[in-house]
């Protein structure tokens, strides 16, 4: 799951468009669905970034606020070529960030991630996945060789609650979470934070013990959760499930900081 980015005041317009397909897709292009993308997010990774939010999720997070992009529906075909010259236009300003593909899943579309990190990369720009990790199985060798930074969510850490926020098993994540360390991919730990839901102490408790296991861990994320995607529910005629919780405040996150510091781990 991603934040919507942000634009920092007076640069690029971070303005979510669908990009126009393509006339045909070349012989030998790889080829993906593309929800929409940013054009200078702040908060999907380092610096300004290029990101791209893939179509199709296999989860069904019951605090999703980008709903729209769980199937592929009012997805555009691209091919990998292409959207890596879409983020070229922005190189002055994302010269110290890079591209992040985030979802919806990426990983629903592995060989479509892999070949735009190897465009971005040939062209000199940093990359970085942003992932549930449900799938990482799917993302082989030469996929993460080309990835500079995983922004690795995990949704809960007791596994009951994790299956019952989600909807899938949390095992597939934490096998992704050690291989990415084994291979010393640099990975940030985003936790979404949701009132009377994820933000039981044992469950912080634990996901902060874990973190801090972990040797390739550069940063950890609180996300607070927030009503921004109610509208997007409602425009979709979809059920949104959390609409009595309020949400999260910063004494909530605050609380949250300090439990994560009680094991060890700074939490942002």
């Amino acid at each position: 799951m991603s934040l919507c980015a942000l634009a920092s005041a007076g640069a690029c317009p971070a303005v979510a468009v669908t990009p126009a397909p393509p006339a045909s897709v070349p012989a030998g292009a790889v080829a993906g669905h593309v929800h929409s993308v940013e054009t200078c997010g702040s908060v999907d990774g380092p610096g300004l970034r290029f990101v791209v939010f893939l179509a199709g999720c296999p989860m069904r997070c019951v605090y999703c606020h980008n709903p729209d992009t769980q199937s592929r529906a009012n997805a555009t075909v691209r091919t990998a070529a292409e959207v890596v010259r879409d983020a070229l236009r922005y190189r002055n300003f994302i010269r110290n960030g890079g591209i992040t593909v985030s979802g919806g899943e990426p990983l629903m579309q592995p060989a479509f991630v892999r070949a735009i990190f190897e465009e971005a990369k040939a062209a000199g720009l940093h990359t970085a996945l942003d992932t549930s990790g449900c799938l990482g199985d799917l993302a082989d060798d030469t996929l993460l060789e080309a990835t500079d930074l995983v922004l690795l969510d995990i949704k809960s850490w007791e596994p009951d609650l994790y299956r019952s926020v989600t909807g899938v098993s949390l095992e597939p994540t934490l096998r992704f979470a050690r291989r990415l360390e084994a291979k010393g991919v640099p990975a940030w730990i985003r936790f979404v934070l949701v009132p009377g839901i994820t933000d039981g102490e044992e469950n912080i408790r634990g996901l902060a013990r874990y973190v801090a296991g972990l040797g390739n861990i550069e940063r950890v994320e609180i996300l607070p959760f927030h009503k921004m995607g109610e509208p997007k529910y409602q425009a979709l005629g979809l059920p949104c499930k959390l609409t009595d919780i309020p949400a999260a405040t910063e004494a909530d996150v605050a609380r949250a900081r300090c439990l994560f510091a009680a094991e060890g781990v700074a939490a942002e």
